[in-house]
């Protein structure tokens, strides 16, 4: 959390927020369950004032009332943390909105490249990259979770990271855990709230970066590089407030994907062409094999532009609006590492490696990709903020896949001939969208120690995917004959009740329970036009209780336990969404059972003189866990996806987070975390290859050792710099545990990399950074390499 601003807000409020019940009616606070630092940061302000110091810290009834709070709640006294606009300017080389996560306790972002619209997914403590199904990420309150699907098995449901850009977030909220009975089971791990920017005067910014990044990787070896420009300007004229924010993003990225072959695959030469350029290496389970060509590099190029509207309708009343509009480009390449005895490229037809036959190279193994995105959202809401005996809220938001169009050259059409045309397929997912309607209250019983939320919710998923064959010009021609059609639709709906109650002076709970409605309808799966499967309604019903407490244990040492179970639904792709290209099959399965997970931690946040401290343990048993499990076909030279119920998970962990100010010497600011974390599968009656190869294995993708690290060195009013460091240990990506070598394309492998970030105020206006990102260029890999050594520079200004 950035101290500045906050000792700013604590001055101001402190005196209210420090005395146990009184009302918060601050428009600019964003305090929250960690009176030790919110006493602190008033205490530093009014040292430097020279004003008496602020009492001792004491829990209390939060109550916000704020021009743009989170909409995170105010009363959970669970694990939370906060980035705000200056730690991004100051700390981060922010391309994309999901950077400004990158040095948070246990998160990360499965992020590729500059603009990876398909494959950025959060993970958290007990959450992997495979499980984007178990966070929440809202913008203002507006839900950008793509909860249609669960990670990339088959089609690929990360958060709507393009909605929010860096140059438009005034700060981002994270709360870890599912225990606040407001949100649904998909908080399991992680709800992250984008609070972007509503000016109080007329202001207006740009920005222009540019970033090189040197890739060399088996016979790979060029420059790729990112153009970004963005645009903002907002006022506030009465009771009308308004912003609008456009960006452009035009991004080349490094290879993700390899053809290869096992060696073990190759047989007695009776055909072929004699090839050189192939490079051996070891696949993810140690196997030799050689690797043939790079592919799905992608040429993207991303236009952003929101708006945002806001009138007082009273002083106590206001109306919002928030219209986004994002389109995608997208071209992925690829190319052989072949070469014939003419030192012409081979990109098809049988091959010969070192006197060995191999099968022969089709479309599938060299991809051709086009791809074209419009997708727009809605928000609408009404509040009523007068910080009395009741408040309330409605608000509904919209997200609609406009046009979502993806084109691909079929097995049978190789390249050359397949960047000119030919035969492919076309997958559209035009129609598929989502939207939420909730209700909201808030009563503070006059005279007592309680306030209370409740709330109605309604959220709703539509999957709408036909995928149809084009025998002549697959890049140019209108949908063909069908391929595959995937339909349907979940509802959830919820109502819940929340207490939050001041006990003692020392001593507050907070008690909740969520009941849902869940219902999954108009399934249907289409793998020809003649051979069609409809899928019976399906509802089901669920309770999850939560529960918090929190103790003022010392003067400035706070103690917090929490409890509570998630449920978190099957989506519709999970269910329905069985999918097949040229190089992948997906099987869905429409019985799956929900996940049922059980979450607790207990904290211990304080403040040393200097230093501030968060202690947290934290445990969770997840029943009927759902994961997508890719299996290479090798016969069939295509990866086999199938969704299943694992019975039972089991994670425990520790997580310490650290941070100081000024330290020894003025200027110097210090932060780290250390997270360990120990997650097994403790039951599974489903197996990879042989009944029981799961069970006592490490949950995929989660790290027994991660951490973060950050010195920051303010020189000057003009000049800052930043160091920062990040380390992931080993972790498998198989239930298996069958990859046993990270450092290999489908592998996972721990990673130490650091980033570096000089930034320069030239003077009230204008600003200018430098950076790299991976500074000891560690080559590094989760399924798909990460990116090399990457150098960005960024000119900035704000009127």
């Amino acid at each position: 959390m950035n101290k500045t601003l906050l000792a700013r807000a604590a001055a101001a409020c402190a005196a209210l927020y420090l005395l146990p019940g009184l009302a918060l009616a601050c428009d600019d606070c964003d305090c929250d369950d960690t009176p030790a630092l919110v006493a602190s940061a008033a205490a530093g302000t009014a040292a430097q004032e020279g004003d008496t110091p602020a009492p001792r810290a004491k829990l209390g009834l939060v109550r916000v009332q704020g021009a743009s709070p989170s909409s995170l709640p105010t009363n959970i006294p669970t694990t939370r943390e906060t980035v705000t606009r200056e730690d991004i300017e100051r700390n981060i080389n922010a391309t994309d909105s999901e950077d400004a996560l990158k040095y948070l306790p246990s998160l990360l972002v499965r992020k590729r490249y500059i603009g990876d619209y398909n494959h950025a997914i959060l993970s958290s403590r007990a959450s992997g990259t495979g499980n984007s199904a178990r966070s929440a990420v809202y913008a203002d309150g507006i839900l950008l979770s793509n909860f249609l699907g669960n990670g990339v098995g088959g089609l690929s449901f990360p958060p709507r990271w393009g909605l929010v850009t860096p140059e438009e977030i005034e700060r981002v909220d994270v709360m870890y855990g599912p225990f606040s009975a407001a949100y649904p089971g998909n908080s399991v791990g992680a709800v992250v709230d984008y609070v972007t920017r509503m000016p109080t005067r007329f202001e207006a910014h740009a920005k222009v970066g540019y970033v090189s990044q040197p890739f060399k990787l088996y016979n790979t070896d060029t420059t790729y590089r990112a153009w970004q420009a963005s645009a903002s300007v907002g006022s506030r004229d009465g009771d009308l407030s308004w912003w609008i924010n456009v960006n452009r993003t035009d991004s080349d990225g490094q290879p993700l994907t390899f053809a290869t072959r096992l060696v073990s695959s190759g047989t007695t030469v009776t055909t072929g062409t004699p090839v050189t350029g192939a490079v051996a290496g070891l696949n993810n389970a140690n196997q030799a094999w050689w690797l043939i060509g790079a592919g799905t590099q992608y040429r993207t190029v991303q236009h952003h532009l929101k708006l945002k509207l806001a009138y007082d309708l009273s002083p106590t009343l206001r109306a919002s609006y928030v219209f986004g509009a994002w389109r995608n480009d997208a071209d992925g390449n690829s190319e052989s590492y072949l070469r014939n005895a003419a030192g012409q490229p081979v990109t098809s037809g049988a091959i010969v490696i070192d006197g060995r036959q191999y099968a022969a190279l089709t479309g599938g193994d060299l991809a051709v990709t086009r791809e074209k995105l419009s997708h727009t959202m809605h928000g609408l809401s009404l509040k009523s903020r007068s910080g009395g005996t009741w408040d309330w809220e409605l608000a509904a938001s919209l997200y609609d896949y406009g046009r979502d169009e993806k084109r691909q050259n079929a097995a049978t059409n190789p390249q050359p001939s397949a960047l000119n045309g030919g035969a492919g397929t076309l997958a559209d997912g035009s129609g598929t969208g989502w939207h939420t309607l909730a209700a909201k209250g808030i009563w503070r019983p006059a005279g007592t120690d309680h306030v209370v939320d409740v709330g109605l919710q309604q959220d709703r998923y539509q999957l709408r995917y036909v995928t149809t064959s084009l025998p002549n010009n697959y890049l140019k021609d209108g949908p063909g004959t069908l391929a595959s059609n995937v339909s349907g639709n979940t509802t959830l709906q919820a109502a819940y009740v929340q207490d939050a109650w001041l006990i003692a002076p020392d001593w507050k709970a907070v008690a909740g329970l969520r009941a849902e409605r869940w219902e999954a309808s108009d399934g249907r799966t289409d793998f020809s036009g003649s051979s069609k499967l409809n899928y019976p309604t399906r509802r089901e019903h669920f309770l999850s209780p939560k529960l918090a407490l929190s103790w003022q244990a010392l003067e400035n040492t706070v103690l917090k336990a929490s409890v509570g179970r998630a449920v978190r639904m099957p989506t519709v792709s999970e269910l329905y969404g069985a999918t097949s290209t040229t190089n992948s099959l997906y099987i869905n399965d429409p019985n799956l059972k929900p996940e049922k997970s059980w979450t607790a931690e207990l904290s211990a946040e304080g403040l040393w003189g200097p230093l501030q401290s968060r202690v947290t343990l934290f445990a969770e048993t997840t029943r009927d866990s759902l994961y997508s499990q890719t299996v290479l076909d090798a016969a069939a030279n295509r990866n086999i996806s199938r969704v299943q119920n694992v019975d039972k998970v089991g994670t425990t962990g520790l997580e310490a987070s650290f941070g100081t100010q000024d330290w020894l010497t003025r200027g110097l600011d210090l932060s780290m975390s250390l997270t360990y974390t120990d997650s097994k599968i403790k039951a599974n009656r489903g197996f990879v290859s042989v009944a029981g190869d799961t069970v006592g294995k490490w949950q995929p993708n989660i790290a027994r050792w991660r951490a973060t690290a950050q010195a920051g060195y303010r020189l000057n009013a003009a000049w800052s710099a930043n160091l920062a460091v990040r380390y992931s240990g080993p972790q498998y990506r198989t239930l298996n545990n069958a990859d046993v070598n990270g450092f290999a394309y489908q592998g996972v492998s721990k990673f130490l990399t650091a980033d570096a970030r000089l930034r320069w105020q030239i003077d009230r206006q204008w600003s200018a950074a430098f950076g790299v990102d991976n500074l000891n260029n560690d080559k590094y890999w989760n399924f798909h390499p990460y990116p090399q050594r990457s150098y960005s520079a960024e000119l900035k200004f704000d009127l």
